[in-house]
């Protein structure tokens, strides 16, 4: 399960992001990054966040601890920006919080150098969940105390945003022209060896297990948030095992 934590106050918002993430103070004493259910994005985002974020955590990749983030919208009343005042009290309720990383850094590949096989792992986690957001423009990634943290997944699993078809995505390929360690020399048939035989049903459904229900509720074309789960389950489970998505990169 993921840790649950009640917010104490909200600290400041990071504007470097679409949705409008803010810094928050929880009752455990500590400070996480906010994504809100009232943003623009919705839901899904957390979805996604969850989702790929645990994933890519049992595939051994640095991912930075997620919490579910209880929100009393009364904190909106000491907010002065109205913009931010307005999300907060649209996001009563769970949110998501990642644990923020004090004194990180922008990953630039320029000035931080990765090996081929961290490279070829975190392109083929990518390639699998389908990242949109990870390029050399907007990198998802941040160095802390000297190591490479993936953040941001809000963009994968693009094919949740259209249920009637999400068959389409099984296969469909991966560009990673633009990703932010292609010219990294990934090692993806190395990856490809080792984190395939990883995803199977059991973690997939471990991994979907961690969303709460209310992020699924009243999904259109879904019975029950156990439904849209066993959705999620068996698209995963699938594009895993086909694989003819994997990108072409020049080593």
């Amino acid at each position: 399960m993921l840790k649950k934590v009640i917010a104490t106050r909200y600290v400041l918002p990071l504007r470097e992001g679409g949705s409008l993430p803010g810094l928050v103070e929880a009752d455990d004493l500590g400070m996480y990054v906010v994504k809100f259910i009232g943003a623009g994005q919705g839901r899904k985002t957390l979805v996604a966040e969850v989702i790929a974020g645990e994933l890519g955590r049992a595939l051994g990749l640095p991912v930075p601890e997620l919490a579910l983030v209880e929100f009393d919208a009364v904190i909106a009343r000491g907010e002065p920006d109205e913009e931010v005042q307005e999300l907060l009290r649209a996001s009563g309720g769970l949110n998501l919080g990642m644990d923020f990383l004090p004194g990180s850094l922008g990953f630039d590949p320029l000035a931080f150098e990765v090996d081929s096989r961290f490279a070829g792992r975190v392109l083929w986690f990518d390639a699998l969940t389908g990242n949109v957001d990870r390029s050399w423009r907007n990198p998802n990634m941040v160095v802390w105390h000297g190591r490479p943290y993936l953040i941001d997944h809000g963009a994968t699993l693009i094919f949740h945003h259209s249920w009637a078809n999400a068959d389409r995505f099984v296969s469909r390929a991966y560009n990673a022209r633009d990703h932010v360690l292609a010219g990294s020399s990934p090692d993806l048939a190395a990856a490809d060896a080792e984190l395939a035989p990883l995803v199977d049903e059991e973690l997939v459904r471990g991994v979907v297990s961690l969303v709460p229900d209310v992020w699924l509720e009243d999904e259109p074309g879904f019975g029950s948030p156990e439904d849209v789960r066993e959705a999620y389950v068996e698209h995963l489970v699938a594009r895993a095992a086909d694989r003819s998505w994997l990108p072409e990169v020049d080593r």
